[in-house]
């Protein structure tokens, strides 16, 4: 009975334990099959690179009274005209290479009783078949890689051409060395596409970013949250997409945002961002204390200073004796600034306060009203390269006061032109910062081009083609004898930040 109970209860729980499980990523990577194309491209070339550069020993042997030795094997020229690469449920991608042909030259040495001969022969391996397949992982760091692969190679068959002196010699013994050395390259093609994959191929993924500072005052998260889902037709990738502030690095922000879904696969490759994505960043900003702005004396509009001395505040004024002392105003983000969007357009939302206070020289400042603020910004969102950017525009604006509705009526006249300090003076310095973005973690050396922006309820995808700007060898050059990438480099496009005292 008391395990009939438990077996229930466990039932009961499942869903629950299933959901807790599968963390909604901020940031999601769709590659669809169009993506995959032309990474095969580029992949080809990389292939042809690496099998070109293959090694083969030497092969000699003995047959009678004739001693041989084939040294010094080289690749000149490689024929890959039918090849394919696609996905394969559940985590594989699939590297098919058929009836290719390879030429090779090798050196030849020959003695038979007392004849000796050296030379050159040039052969070809024809109906060479690759095949090849990819598993896909997420390894402990949270960065994609590749973590197995099985490879099988076959050569249909090698014709040697002789000349010289005994060719007639050479010729009777092509079977043995046609045959010795269609095994030898045969042997060397998987280990090389082995090492190409796991080692040199996984420094190319070890560029993408995972956990990395934005800039002095947060950072973000782009490690994968669960191993990649591969169907037929696209490679789906959740990351973490997560800001941080650099003060409090371990400090997790709970998502409570809609999780993207991305249903298009016309482009080469879909990026969703949740509202859960600008929330920590903006988040993140607010607990490291940034989102303030001081204007004082001069930096004060000329316009916005008469219009405060003319108005209630002149009452103020001529109590105080330091009525010609400068103005200081002060906005500050009251609470975290929230993002909504909608398939209308993205917007935020921020409150904040305005403390506005006279500052006389050498003597404590005199605070005038404190006020509370309410805006709406319109936020267009969008791609260049890897980097994402945001452009913000002022659409409502609301001040009232903390202290009284009589105060909150007579602050009525200012927000005509409290808007248009915000929009002339501070939006400028947020779009200012904004406009430097955020990198999206591609691998080095690919980006994004043609870029569209759609909005949903509660998320946004952006969808793209991909282009080459360095080609895998030039990335992996760069590499090679470097460290793995850190896990914190120190400079990266930065986030937008609205610092005090500026």
């Amino acid at each position: 009975m008391a395990a009939g109970s438990h077996l229930l209860l466990l039932l009961l729980l499942l869903p629950w334990l299933v959901m807790a499980s599968h963390s909604p990523p901020g940031c999601k990577i769709r590659i669809t099959s169009k993506g995959l194309d032309l990474v095969k491209q580029e992949g080809l070339r990389f292939v042809e690179q690496e099998l070109q550069n293959i090694t083969v020993s030497d092969l000699h042997g003995k047959e009678g009274q004739f001693h041989y030795n084939i040294s010094q094997v080289k690749v000149m020229d490689l024929q890959l005209a039918f090849s394919d690469l696609h996905f394969q449920p559940q985590q594989h991608l699939v590297f098919n290479i058929n009836n290719a042909s390879i030429s090779l030259r090798f050196r030849r040495q020959l003695l038979y009783w007392f004849f000796y001969d050296i030379g050159s022969i040039n052969a070809s391996a024809d109906g060479v078949r690759i095949h090849t397949v990819l598993q896909l992982a997420k390894d402990e760091a949270g960065r994609l890689k590749i973590s197995n692969i099985t490879c099988n190679a076959s050569i249909a068959r090698m014709h040697a051409g002789f000349s010289g002196t005994l060719r007639k010699v050479y010729e009777f013994l092509s079977t043995f060395i046609v045959t010795g050395m269609r095994f030898l390259v045969s042997q060397q093609i998987c280990p090389s596409l082995e090492h190409a994959s796991l080692v040199l191929l996984n420094s190319v993924l070890d560029t993408v970013p995972v956990r990395n500072y934005v800039d002095e005052h947060i950072g973000i998260d782009y490690s994968l949250l669960r191993d990649p889902s591969v169907s037929t037709d696209t490679l789906d990738l959740d990351f973490k997409g997560m800001f941080f502030p650099r003060a409090r690095e371990n400090q997790e922000l709970e998502n409570h945002a809609v999780e993207p879904v991305i249903k298009e696969t016309e482009r080469m490759v879909y990026v969703a961002f949740s509202e859960y994505f600008f929330d920590s960043a903006m988040h993140s900003y607010f607990q490291a204390g940034v989102l303030a702005i001081e204007l004082q004396g001069e930096k004060v509009p000329k316009d916005l200073e008469v219009l405060l001395r003319a108005t209630f505040f002149g009452t103020i004024f001529m109590l105080s004796p330091a009525v010609d002392a400068p103005l200081r105003l002060v906005l500050q983000v009251s609470a975290p600034p929230r993002c909504v969007i909608k398939p209308s357009g993205t917007s935020v939302s921020v409150s904040a306060f305005l403390n506005i206070s006279l500052v006389p020289p050498g003597r404590p400042a005199v605070q005038l009203s404190s006020m509370a603020v309410e805006t709406k910004l319109s936020a267009k969102v969008f791609l260049q390269g890897k980097a994402l950017r945001v452009q913000l525009d002022l659409r409502r604006f609301r001040i009232y006061s903390k202290q009284s509705a009589l105060e909150s009526l007579a602050l009525f006249s200012l927000q005509a032109p409290l808007k248009t300090l915000l929009q002339l003076t501070i939006m400028p310095i947020i779009n200012e910062r904004t406009k430097k973005g955020v990198q999206i973690p591609l691998p080095e050396g690919m980006d994004f081009t043609k870029e569209v922006v759609t909005n949903h309820a509660g998320f946004l995808t952006v969808g793209a083609d991909l282009h080459f700007s360095k080609g895998l060898r030039e990335v992996i050059e760069k590499y090679r004898l470097a460290p793995t990438t850190p896990t914190y480099p120190s400079s990266r496009p930065a986030e937008p930040t609205v610092e005090p005292h500026q």
